[in-house]
């Protein structure tokens, strides 16, 4: 199959390099769109409280509608108590009012309001005015044009003394999706060169490092143009673009640097081109094939998790994956093939080129064989130390916590942040993300009974613990109709109230009169333990609500993030038991043996517990977080661990099929199991390192050039693929095989010395 592959390769070749070339400049073009056609979004669990609450404001509330923003205006020059204050705030409100772009359909907020009700959205400052807009656009088209509407207010208003922000949620994913651009771009700019002095370093040459680096923007390009149609049709997460993007650079590479390392390793056996190209694909090629598949079914894994943010970015990293292998396995070999012996071209004077395989060791594999035989020569002292370094390292991870992303992850200097940090400070730390509890009726709320057990549960929320306030319409009603303050909200009543208290009413109350928001405001963040104590008390309170045919539900940014962990949690289960059955299945096939699995599964366990340690030691207790320009955080973004988890087993598992096969072939030959694992380990170790240290590089660019998630995800990684490729690989694999001796190979109804027997069970060796 192999011969009739590179056959056909070898006779199309210049077309195949002529569609490549076509192909991507195609693909160029058509993913140019992609970023503004993601959406920040994805989140919210279907049927869930928060979600319905969510869609229940979205209609028939002022300053309420498909997405919201508030405006801050912050007077530099002026106080509330001043006559200019209010004419500059006003001219400024009007101003954003009337941005065609916003399509705003209402507001609600200094602007619209007088006399005390108007101090209700003045700041303790008394420099700072809000008004709250509900607009008409849909929240995924207010996430792509915000961020330009605030870079406009910014410069025009910065001359008069007047801060003006946009806070919301639609305006923090829209800052976070302009970031998260900028990031990416910052990223590349630090990788690409990185990525080529580390080629060039391996290879020797240029030449090899641009073929090398070519397959990694083939699958970057391939993945975005393929993306960019599904964005057109279904919401996917912003950050499906940098995951892709760093997964393409890693992983192609990763697999293109085997395929190009073999490819020149036949050639320097005096093979022909042809013959080079076939040995090539029927070893590393196998591989890679191999490492392809079980990613893709260990990412597959992720769409158990009925989460839409999850399920975006693991179909990101399945097509990027996909393209990295299939790119790897058809157009590298064309590339190869009409290359040649030119693939040496471009030797770098100063680079020692990596010694041919021979008679002779060279003597860097001496080295590797001499650290093999070190560790096997005590591999009991040195398992129990290469654990107990993991095991500390994991010792923090106890203390993981979880949430979605929120303001904190937008750095201080973006105009968002600042305004809601602003806000947090002159109207309380909970006023941008309340907890929202919503009563249903199928009948106005307008008796008097519903009033006085409207009015207990507002003093009820209000009671609480690590409640600042409560916001509703209640009080605002009460001063319209002291005796009977919901009679002010029968239709004919209510049209006769004053333009400021209809527009402030409206906002609590749906425009039927049968809705009744109760914004309650937590006295800290959304993730804050305190506030998530206090929505399990909110939801004991809303069950003791009893008016007859009412329903009341919870919702606001802190009960989707509790529901969305607990989606996560609930499969998490699901999602590695299925993982690690398809990883073992696999295994099992490629080792022929029961054992060397189930020792490869506990060694990256123990490997990711490790990874997770420093992660947490580093973004939630911030030890040298700064050196990251990350903040101090409480949390790790809910959707990294489980995205490390099968992106770590599936990547360890590469580099553990590639290391035990060339182990296996030498005990096939020798029967020895201590010779075997040095050679294997001296064989594969520069190529496995070389690759580590590539995906150290690319994951660390994004650890330090990213948005807070991306950072958490690549410094993860990073950290991770270091410590596999050193713990694991050097230490814990060599001791353990020394450990396990013949029972590594054994099978079922086969002898333990049956497989080193030279007629039996002869296979491929993945770097021949």
């Amino acid at each position: 199959m192999v011969d009739r592959l590179v056959r056909g390769l070898v006779r199309r070749r210049w077309a195949i390099a002529g569609i490549w070339v076509v192909g991507l400049v195609v693909a160029g073009l058509v993913s140019m769109p992609l970023p503004s056609l993601l959406s920040g979004g994805g989140w919210s669990v279907d049927g869930s409280d928060s979600a319905v609450v969510q869609a229940d404001l979205a209609h028939d509330f002022v300053g309420r509608g498909n997405s919201d923003v508030m405006v801050v205006v912050v007077d530099h020059w002026y106080t509330s108590d001043q006559p200019g204050f209010a004419k500059r705030v006003a001219r400024v409100m009007d101003d954003v009012g009337r941005d065609p772009d916003l399509e705003v359909r209402d507001q609600v907020g200094y602007s619209t309001t007088a006399g005390p009700l108007q101090q209700r959205f003045v700041g303790k400052d008394k420099r700072t005015a809000i008004d709250q807009l509900g607009l008409d656009l849909e929240d995924g088209t207010a996430r792509r044009v915000l961020p330009q509407i605030q870079s406009d207010l910014s410069a025009r208003f910065a001359g008069q003394g007047l801060d003006v922000t946009l806070v919301g949620t639609a305006a923090f994913w829209g800052a976070v999706n302009t970031l998260s651009e900028e990031g990416l771009v910052h990223a590349e700019l630090l990788t690409f060169p990185l990525i080529l002095i580390v080629l060039v370093g391996l290879f020797g040459g240029l030449v090899a490092a641009l073929a090398s680096l070519a397959v990694g923007i083939t699958a970057i390009l391939g993945s975005f143009a393929v993306l960019t149609v599904i964005a057109q049709h279904a919401d996917l997460s912003l950050f499906v673009q940098n995951t892709a993007t760093m997964l393409g650079l890693g992983v192609g590479i990763d697999y293109s640097l085997f395929v190009i390392a073999r490819f020149k390793e036949e050639l320097s056996r005096g093979r022909t081109v042809d013959d080079a190209l076939a040995a090539t694909l029927r070893t590393s090629g196998e591989t890679v094939l191999f490492s392809g598949i079980t990613i893709l079914a260990a990412m597959s894994t992720l769409f158990l998790v009925p989460l839409e943010v999850i399920s975006s970015i693991a179909l990101g990293a399945v097509i990027v994956v996909a393209f990295s292998m299939l790119t790897s396995l058809l157009l590298l070999p064309v590339l190869l093939r009409l290359l040649g012996h030119r693939i040496s071209k471009g030797r770098i004077s100063f680079i020692r080129e990596p010694a041919r395989p021979g008679a002779h060791r060279a003597p860097h594999l001496t080295r590797w064989e001499r650290v093999a035989h070190r560790v096997m020569g005590r591999p009991l002292v040195f398992l129990g130390l290469g654990l107990l370094l993991l095991v500390s390292l994991a010792v923090p991870a106890s203390s993981l916590t979880t949430f979605t992303p929120d303001a904190q992850i937008v750095p201080q200097s973006s105009p968002v942040r600042a305004g809601f940090d602003h806000v947090q400070d002159q109207f309380g730390i909970g006023t941008t993300a309340p907890i929202q509890v919503v009563v249903s009726s199928p009948r106005p709320l307008t008796s008097s009974a519903d009033a006085t057990e409207l009015a207990r549960l507002d003093k009820d929320l209000a009671a609480l613990p690590s409640v600042d306030r409560v916001e509703s319409a209640l009080p605002v009603l009460a001063l319209a109709s002291p005796r009977s303050p919901l009679a002010a909200l029968q239709s004919d009543a209510r049209d006769h109230l004053p333009p400021g208290v209809r527009a402030v009413v409206g906002h609590y109350v749906s425009a039927d009169a049968t809705k009744m928001v109760f914004d309650v405001v937590p006295t800290g963040h959304a993730a804050d333990a305190a506030t998530v104590t206090l929505l399990t008390e909110v939801h004991r309170v809303a069950g003791e609500f009893s008016v007859p045919d009412a329903s009341i539900r919870v919702g606001g940014e802190t009960a989707q993030g509790i529901e969305s962990n607990a989606v996560i949690s609930d499969r998490l289960p699901m999602v590695v038991g299925v993982m690690l059955a398809v990883i073992y299945l696999l295994l099992l096939v490629t080792f022929r043996s029961v054992l060397l699995p189930l020792k490869a599964i506990l060694m990256n366990l123990v490997s990711v517990a490790a990874t997770f340690g420093v992660l947490v030691l580093v973004f939630q207790h911030g030890v040298g977080a700064s050196l990251l320009g990350a903040e101090g955080s409480d949390h790790i973004q809910n959707f990294v661990p489980i995205l490390l988890l099968t992106l770590l087993f599936s990547l360890s598992t590469d580099y553990e099929v590639f290391l035990l096969n060339r182990v296996r072939e030498e005990f096939v030959k020798t029967g020895d199991n201590a010779r075997s694992v040095a050679v294997g380990m001296s064989s594969t170790a520069p190529l496995i390192s070389g690759a580590a240290l590539l995906m150290v590089v690319v994951f660390g660019s994004f650890a330090l050039a990213g948005i807070l998630p991306i950072k958490q995800l690549g410094f993860g990684m990073a950290v991770a693929i270091a410590i596999d490729a050193t713990i694991v690989r050097l230490v814990l694999v060599p001791a353990t095989m020394r450990l396990m001796g013949a029972w590594n190979w054994w099978m079922p109804g086969r002898t333990r010395h049956a497989v080193a027997a030279p007629h039996v069970g002869q296979v491929a060796d993945p770097a021949r």
